[in-house]
């Protein structure tokens, strides 16, 4: 009997463990998160840890004249990055807010900030 529950308690650690990392987080971004830049990039890249489908994943930018992004936002590379195209940034803050679905139908999100100049 306490080999049965010794099998049911590993499999559930190990199930467990995958079930962890079946969700998209993110791996790194352009311009990085929490850095500061010299010069204003033209577009934010997000790399995630695992493939995003293209048509629920979306990313915003403000900064403080309002939303800067260009909405056209585009999942390329392996399907573990996503793109999105900036107007022309001034010195400040600027805050990204990412929501995507990975490819097992996991939703995560988060946000961070950058700043150019100074």
């Amino acid at each position: 009997m306490h080999r049965i529950a010794a099998i049911a308690i590993l499999s559930s650690l190990v199930l467990g463990t995958v079930a962890a990392h079946a969700h998209a987080y993110l791996d790194r971004a352009s311009p990085s998160v929490g850095s500061t830049v010299r010069s204003a990039p033209r577009v934010l890249s997000l790399w995630f840890s695992q493939n995003i489908e293209s048509s629920f994943s979306t990313v915003t930018v403000t900064g403080p004249g309002g939303r800067v992004d260009l909405g056209n936002a585009r999942v390329g590379g392996n399907r573990s990055l996503l793109r999105v195209g900036l107007k022309p940034l001034g010195p400040g803050t600027y805050r990204v807010h990412w929501r995507v679905l990975s490819v097992d139908t996991h939703t995560t999100e988060g946000s961070f900030s950058f700043q150019v100049g100074q």
